[in-house]
């Protein structure tokens, strides 16, 4: 039998629980997951999960607007990436607004900086890895309330911050963070989607930067 795009999507889930408890490693879950979004049968989809602990493959119920923070997660999630990587050599880069962000995403600093803003973007994929390196730089990627976010990143000499980790709301794209920092910075913070201040009421604020 045909497997459909909520099937693909829950061994998805499934795989990203089994790394996240050490049941898988990275390697393995990078080419499980692969094979799941490429599967088109039941039978290519089974032998994915046999070994794990998880209920069969079923259509999870979509998930209301309201639970989902007012961010429409399936219209964001699928398309070309418009941008895979930024680099920074005594200067500086910046991705925001409304942009695609690639499966995996390396930016590098050095004696430089960069900004990644992820509050408006679109991901090629609901499984994100961005990679952050900087040599005596700094860096900041900025995410919004609404996304689950994982940082697994260092510093050495410096400071890999992290004000960001957590779950997001149904149906968001799962972004790991990761990477490090030599004598340099590098900061994961959540702030508000622009739209949803101006839900608040009143103008905006300006933010710096």
């Amino acid at each position: 039998m045909r497997a459909s795009d909520a099937e693909r999507e829950r061994v998805a889930e499934a795989l990203r629980e089994a790394v996240a408890e050490g049941r898988l490693d990275m390697e393995e879950f990078e080419e499980r997951l692969e094979a799941a979004y490429k599967a088109r049968t039941h039978g290519e989809l089974a032998p994915l999960v046999r070994d794990l602990p998880t209920p069969g493959v079923r259509t999870p119920a979509p998930a209301a607007p309201e639970a989902s923070g007012g961010v429409d997660w399936p219209s964001r999630i699928g398309g070309e990436a418009t941008s895979r990587g930024a680099f920074a050599f005594w200067g500086g880069f910046g991705r925001k607004g409304t942009w695609t962000v690639g499966r995996k995403f390396t930016a590098f600093a050095m004696w430089g900086g960069g900004d990644i803003d992820l509050r408006e973007a679109r991901f090629e994929s609901a499984e994100t890895v961005i990679r952050c390196f900087t040599i005596m730089g700094g860096m900041g990627v900025t995410v919004p309330p609404e996304l689950t976010v994982r940082v697994r990143g260092f510093g050495l000499m410096g400071g890999f911050g992290d004000k960001a980790t957590g779950e997001g709301t149904p149906g968001s794209p799962r972004v790991t963070v990761t990477g490090f920092a030599l004598m340099g910075g590098i900061g994961v913070e959540r702030k508000q989607r622009k739209a949803a201040k101006r839900g608040l009421g009143g103008a905006p604020r300006k933010e710096l930067g």
